[in-house]
């Protein structure tokens, strides 16, 4: 067996595509990744300029970056993206679904239009890639979905992505018992809010950041830690699990 490189995981040489990976959350786990030896395509559906930036921002990591434009929220998009990664690379070894879109609403005061665009956007990458992921991932492949506790806690104003969540958990545990039988497994990392560094901090993280038991709010670092330890040859027995990592928060009665 091959020696693995301090704070490789393994992963040198692995190719890991990142659903909306140009920012916030998704940026974080593709300098985790790139750090970790990994190849890295950002999925963006935004502006190329912007999408540039997010490259420039890894340019001192270590593995290539490259951009794969595409609105994953719609099945000609996600195909297209299957295809090209198919055409250019000819293989998949790590995908980390992470693009989200959120329409702030109630339950009783609900905008259907914009709750169902945020569905597609949870639910359209991995219903219309799961066959094209069985076809491209070799052994050992990994699907990781970020999650929310939204999924299970009635958050303010989340109705949409909550439930938008909480599909996702579960067609990642369909997945994950139908693609175990080619060693790919498929999780989830779920979190709270994020510590985005704003400052002065909102009240609502200084409030939350109070309660964590570890005494911080959650830092996208943090998250893509964890994405990151999924894709370990170690982590090959873990399927179909929700990883929570948020310091200990959802503790708190």
């Amino acid at each position: 067996m091959s020696a693995v490189t301090r704070g490789s995981l393994g992963l040198e040489g692995k190719v890991a595509l990142i659903t909306g990976g140009t920012r916030g959350l998704g940026l974080a786990i593709a300098r985790k990744l790139a750090s970790c030896g990994c190849e890295i395509l950002l999925n963006h559906a935004g502006p190329r300029e912007q999408a540039e930036k997010a490259v420039a921002a890894l340019g001192d990591a270590e593995g290539r970056v490259s951009l794969e434009r595409a609105d994953v929220g719609t099945a000609e998009g996600v195909e297209s993206l299957m295809s090209r990664v198919r055409d250019t690379y000819g293989r998949l070894d790590v995908f980390v679904h992470n693009a989200a879109s959120w329409t702030p609403m109630t339950a009783l005061e609900p905008d259907p239009g914009a709750a169902w665009q945020d569905l597609a956007v949870a639910l359209t990458p991995l219903l219309h890639g799961a066959s094209a992921l069985a076809r491209l991932m070799p052994e050992g492949g990994r699907i990781i979905a970020v999650s929310s506790t939204g999924a299970h806690h009635a958050v303010p104003a989340y109705v949409s992505l909550g439930m938008a969540k909480a599909a996702l958990e579960s067609q990642v545990r369909y997945l994950a018992v139908e693609l175990a039988q080619h060693g790919i497994t498929v999780n989830a990392v779920s979190t709270a809010k994020l510590d985005k560094g704003q400052t002065p901090s909102p009240p609502a993280v200084t409030a939350l950041a109070a309660r964590t038991p570890a005494g911080r709010l959650t830092v996208p670092e943090d998250v893509a830690d964890v994405v990151a330890l999924l894709c370990a040859p170690e982590a090959a027995w873990i399927q179909g699990q929700v990883i929570r990592a948020d310091g200990g928060l959802v503790l708190r009665a």
